[in-house]
């Protein structure tokens, strides 16, 4: 990892984003995205993640996210981007209906055996890119960014209509897929 992007401060706050390889669309299923947030929400209740934002694209994911207690925040990553990567290459490859099995399941051997950081898959490209959010100014754009995903995508007119964004969390929506610390 370049030194631009490391998690150099554990009490701050950070923007990451966690990118299938070839940016391909996975999140496009319910269950998939489900897995993703199950191990979010274990992280939460277990490992002291704090969520502050969040948006799932089918492609990537963006959050705001720092912790407490503790874990590292980068080894909290790394165990969120670990387990996420074996359990939805798993439901991929057992759900007959995912009629894009097969390749698939051969992209992610293929840049599986690439890495030599992988054993046989490989699901997220290897970084994060996370960035420290030390001023007000970096925390209100990076929440925009990730709120505005959605719509800048031509998903949803308003951000808050996109169900996997904490944008509904912000608005003080009722139902929200995930909870959220609102900044």
């Amino acid at each position: 990892m370049s030194r631009k992007f490391k998690i150099r401060d554990q009490e701050a706050i950070y923007f990451v984003t966690f990118t299938v390889i070839q940016w391909l669309d996975v999140f496009i299923r319910q269950e998939y995205r489900d897995v993703f947030l199950d191990s979010i929400r274990y992280c939460q209740k277990n490992k002291g993640l704090e969520v502050y934002a969040y948006c799932i694209m089918s492609s990537h994911v963006h959050m705001i996210l720092a912790r407490h207690g503790k874990q590292n925040l980068e080894h909290v990553i790394r165990d969120i981007k670990k387990f996420t990567s074996s359990k939805i290459i798993e439901a991929i490859s057992k759900n007959p209906q995912e009629s894009r099995r097969e390749l698939l399941m051969w992209l992610f051997e293929r840049a599986g055996t690439y890495n030599p950081h992988n054993t046989h898959y490989q699901f997220w490209l290897q970084h994060s890119h996370p960035i420290e959010l030390n001023t007000g100014e970096k925390l209100n754009q990076r929440l925009d960014y990730i709120h505005n995903n959605p719509v800048v995508a031509g998903i949803v007119r308003y951000p808050e209509d996109y169900l996997y964004s904490s944008a509904g969390n912000y608005a003080r929506l009722p139902e929200n897929v995930l909870e959220v610390i609102i900044i």
